[in-house]
């Protein structure tokens, strides 16, 4: 609901605080309406009584009244050289319900006085007394109806009122606005990415990328960036280390009948001149050799920690050549294989090339030494080109061989550690640890055929952006 975002409370809070400062303006801005009002008449009735008095009383019946009536007021009392002396006068129509002096009136006294004149619902008789303007005398007095101040005050309380509202109004916008820019956005760019990393915690690519300029915003990024790298990889070597527990058993069985071997043709070579032996000998080599191998296999996959891939964009056609050239360089003597690489050389992606590296020469490691196995001629052809994949731009790699295929146990468990390998003698960490690089960055790793005329993979990597 709108009403509980963070956004919605901070404008009613910018709205109710603006509202509360108005009031505080309000009630002196009313104040000081009152005292320049009654100021006002002062200074008219002050021009009326000197009129008349320059007239040496000439003036009376209608005119003086009119005079009255254009001051506002009843009657004009002016006290000069110590003489009271009522100037101008006019029926009073009811008692003069209150006096003020605004000479000694302190302020808070002016807003009491104001807020009171507000409150009343019937209009009164005051009297009012001031200093005459100019030093015309030492005081003047007025009496007058409160009826035209109260209309007056609050016409002017209510203009106070919707000027407080527009202006608490635009202010708390500009403010929703600022921080929906500056704090909601941010805000929800960072949940939106903390929602898609849930979804594949194991994916690189999905990581916050800290961007914000604010400093505290930023450094929740940050944390959370952190968090989110400790965490994949805190997960891939849980999925590691699950693995590596379900095969202890197998491992386990394999490495007591190797040692249980070795162990028969050691005994047999302590208690037999036979010439056999030296047949044996060999045998007791290879045995011990495949238990080695298997155990530092095992325990060098237990332990490896696969750094998250730092993402950069990636020129593939330079990257192939180099895991070409490497492999050429490791090809057994006599072999004849054809390496072919179809692509265009502006192709980019966006990944670690140190990783996408260990991947491709794993895979093309495991097509040359397939078809070096074979003993006769083969291809290794590469072909990479922009593919769509779950609506989203990426860069198909397939990577295809002549050689004789895959045995059919190593396909029902090609990507699974200690499960078989690619290739005999094999147990299954290199393709295991390629299709783990590989969807640590956001990409996938399949096998597309392995038949009697060769294998084929495909590599689905996203393009730089």
């Amino acid at each position: 609901m709108i009403s509980s975002s963070l956004s919605a409370r901070f404008l009613w809070l910018v709205v109710i605080f603006v509202m509360l400062a108005e009031v505080l303006i309000f009630v002196p801005s009313v104040s000081r309406f009152r005292e320049e009002y009654l100021l006002a008449r002062l200074e008219r009735a002050q021009i009326a009584s000197l009129a008349l008095l320059a007239s040496d009383g000439s003036i009376a019946g209608e005119l003086a009244s009119e005079l009255l009536e254009n001051a506002g007021v009843f009657n004009v009392v002016l006290r000069r050289d110590a003489v009271r002396e009522l100037i101008l006068s006019s029926p009073i129509p009811a008692q003069i319900d209150a006096t003020y002096d605004l000479r000694t009136a302190t302020a808070l006294e002016l807003m009491r006085d104001a807020l009171d004149e507000m409150r009343r619902s019937e209009p009164r008789i005051i009297r009012v007394i001031g200093d005459p303007v100019r030093q015309a005398g030492l005081l003047i007095e007025i009496t007058l109806d409160t009826a035209r101040l109260q209309e007056e005050l609050w016409e002017y309380g209510k203009r106070i009122l919707l000027l407080s509202l527009l202006i608490s109004g635009i202010t708390a916008l500009l403010l929703y606005l600022s921080i929906q820019a500056f704090v909601v956005a941010p805000m929800r760019r960072v949940i939106r990415s903390m929602q898609d990393y849930a979804e594949a915690p194991q994916d690189a690519t999905r990581i916050l990328t800290p961007s914000s300029r604010i400093r505290e915003l930023r450094e929740a990024e940050e944390a959370l960036t952190r968090m989110q790298t400790d965490l994949t990889g805190l997960l891939r070597q849980k999925d590691r280390l699950a693995q590596l527990g379900g095969s202890v058993a197998r491992i386990s069985h394999d490495l007591r009948n190797m040692l249980t071997t070795a162990s028969m043709l050691a005994d047999r070579m302590e208690m037999s001149d036979d010439p056999s032996v030296k047949r044996a000998a060999p045998k007791l080599v290879g045995s011990l050799s495949r238990a080695i191998n298997l155990c530092e296999s095992t325990l060098a996959f237990g332990k490896a920690e696969e750094p998250p891939p730092k993402l950069a964009p990636l020129r593939l056609a330079t990257l192939l050549e180099d895991v070409v050239e490497s492999e050429k360089l490791a090809l057994a003597e006599g072999a004849e294989i054809t390496f072919l690489i179809d692509m265009a050389r502006d192709l980019v992606v966006r990944a670690d090339g140190e990783q996408i590296f260990r991947v491709l020469s794993n895979l093309v490691r495991n097509a040359r030494q397939a078809i070096e196995a074979t003993k006769q001629p083969g291809v290794i052809e590469i072909l990479a080109k922009p593919t769509l994949q779950d609506a989203q731009k990426g860069v198909a790699i397939r990577i295809g061989d002549s050689g004789p295929g895959l045995p059919p146990k190593a396909r029902e468990h090609l990507f699974e550690a200690f499960q078989g390998g690619a290739r005999k003698g094999g147990i299954g960490l290199g393709l295991a640890i390629a299709a783990e690089l590989v969807r640590g960055h956001g990409g996938k790793l399949e096998l597309i055929r392995s038949d009697q005329d060769g294998t084929e993979f495909r590599i689905w990597l996203p393009v730089a952006e």
